[in-house]
């Protein structure tokens, strides 16, 4: 927590002052240092050690005292990079968002190391089929725990295609990959309360992937919100899902209680549904479908002045 100015006995302490994100991202990022003397550390390092802390033991482990040690800084002292836990928690947000810079390496691409994208004369689900497929490759790694907050890997953010879809499900499965290297992430983006430079970068790349829509500057961010709210919350179901196989006593418990209440009768469409095929249950698999499903049921929001044909001639896809 901030500390406290004191104050004379009896007297109500000051209030904190009112966020300001012109000031947090539009400052310098450094505190004064006196008689010309360089700041000791940089707001950069002191991110760079708090998002290292809560990859590896989780974002209730970020405190500013834990973070002054990581660093060998004194705790008050980084109240003047950071006010408050979560001023430094905007600031980690941002920092991770930089794993997503569009432009960089454009054209080599959806990640360093992958295959590019077929060019416009390839058909939509051929481009989609490529953008899912080295996206969800990202996510695998993530998950095997490859990419380090200390020295982030980079994805190289591919050159939007013009098919609108395709772009948007891109820009799904890389959300995923990040949120997955930064297991925290999904939570924090529920407090969090401005966009950071590196997230404006982000958010300017999925609006002109909604470009050719048509749907009006209003509808897209509600889309691009839409989008990361589902990735977020998948993501958090993810990662519960992945710890409680952990303890496979609890999931049998769970089989057998859905077993015995679709078994009572009274619920017959559940019964129905746990006995119908069995689809692929692989977190990517059900990833994929579910991403799917979010963004072709977008195609019935488009003005059908929007709903042009795809840059390789393909017809739109059916809502």
């Amino acid at each position: 927590m901030p500390h406290a100015e004191r104050t004379p006995t009896g007297q109500q302490p000051k209030p904190k002052p009112e966020f300001d994100p012109q000031q947090l991202w539009l400052g310098t990022g450094a505190p004064r240092s006196g008689r010309g003397r360089k700041p000791a550390f940089t707001r950069e390092a002191i991110t760079a050690a708090a998002v290292a802390l809560a990859d590896a033991e989780g974002l209730e482990a970020v405190t500013m005292r834990r973070v002054a040690a990581e660093v060998g800084a004194g705790v008050m002292s980084l109240y003047s990079y950071a006010p408050d836990k979560e001023t430094l928690l905007e600031l980690m947000v941002d920092h991770v968002s930089a794993e997503l810079e569009p432009g960089a390496g454009a054209g080599t691409g959806t990640e360093a190391g992958t295959p590019a994208e077929p060019g416009p004369g390839a058909g939509t689900e051929a481009r989609s089929g490529a953008t899912s497929e080295a996206a969800a490759g990202a996510a695998a790694e993530a998950k095997s725990g490859a990419a380090s907050a200390k020295s982030p890997r980079a994805v190289v953010v591919s050159p939007l295609t013009g098919d609108w879809r395709a772009d948007l499900k891109t820009i799904g499965h890389l959300q995923r990959a990040l949120m997955l290297r930064h297991r925290w992430l999904p939570a924090a983006l529920t407090i969090r309360r401005s966009l950071g430079p590196h997230a404006l970068a982000f958010l300017e790349h999925a609006l002109a992937a909604l470009r050719p829509t048509g749907l009006d500057g209003a509808a897209k961010l509600e889309v691009f919100s839409q989008l990361t709210g589902f990735v977020a919350a998948y993501v958090g179901q993810e990662i519960t899902r992945s710890e409680a196989a952990h303890h496979p006593g609890r999931l049998a418990a769970e089989v057998r209680y859905l077993t015995a209440v679709a078994a009572d009768g009274r619920h017959p469409e559940l019964a129905a549904a746990l006995g119908a095929p069995a689809r692929p249950q692989s977190p990517d698999a059900m990833f994929t479908r579910f991403l799917d499903r979010l963004v072709d049921g977008l195609d019935s929001e488009a003005p059908a002045t929007g709903r042009t044909e795809s840059p390789g001639g393909d017809a739109p896809q059916a809502p």
